[in-house]
């Protein structure tokens, strides 16, 4: 056999497995479109909590209801994916799991007042909260962001319930904020974009300090504290 031709079947073997790689990243572009659209339609849901009250539990019903169609998302990734290509593949769904991450934190904080933990908000996803070196799962760093995420939220949610009249509300997201803060502080963050993110937090602090201050120079506090929160086993 000429040189040449062993060349040539070599580079045939190449272009087959690029082949390969590019209708599996074609498959999982169009699943990830689907429930991405998901995540847009939940997020316009929950839009609701900053201008009515009485709209914040059916809008966590609704929320609740969209997570199963995400659910069945993650299922087909999971089936697209192989298992040992992951990390190769990740990119595709990484922020599209921090920003599910945030929903649904937000959500079960809505109704319970509460932290999601990571071991819940992969079981609603319907993937493993167990991180391993194969096999789709919940990375703890897309998480984290999640919460991140969530701080942020919680801080537009202080100033916009005061507009509302709820005093009481900023107090809640006070002590939450506060408690989460204090949670991530305990940890030694590496990772360039999620360092940036937690950098971020101060602010999202400061923002709810100063509504708090206000009501509280104002005489607005509620007498009663708000319910200690509890993470989620």
């Amino acid at each position: 056999m000429s040189g040449n031709l062993v060349i040539n079947n070599i580079f045939s073997e190449f272009q087959k497995s690029l082949d390969e790689e590019q209708e599996i990243r074609e498959v999982i572009r169009n699943i990830c479109k689907d429930v991405d659209s998901i995540y847009r339609a939940v997020t316009t849901i929950l839009q609701v909590i900053h201008y009515n009250e009485d709209g914040i539990a059916p809008a966590c019903l609704q929320a609740r209801e969209m997570f199963e169609k995400a659910r069945a998302g993650y299922a087909k990734l999971k089936d697209a994916v192989p298992p040992t290509d992951y990390y190769k593949y990740q990119d595709h769904w990484r922020f599209m799991t921090q920003r599910f991450c945030y929903l649904i934190s937000l959500t079960i904080w809505l109704e319970k007042g509460i932290m999601a933990s990571h071991e819940t908000v992969a079981e609603i996803l319907g993937i493993s909260a167990i991180e391993e070196k194969e096999g789709f799962h919940l990375d703890i760093e897309d998480y984290l962001v999640g919460l991140l995420n969530l701080c942020s939220e919680l801080s537009r949610l202080a100033v916009n319930s005061v507009t509302r009249g709820d005093y009481n509300r900023p107090l809640q997201i006070s002590k939450f904020v506060m408690e989460l803060n204090a949670g991530f502080r305990l940890l030694n963050l590496k990772n360039d974009h999620l360092r940036k993110r937690f950098d971020a937090l101060k602010y999202d602090v400061k923002k709810i300090e100063e509504v708090v201050y206000d009501l509280s120079i104002r005489g607005l506090l509620p007498k009663t504290e708000p319910e200690e929160v509890v993470a989620e086993a």
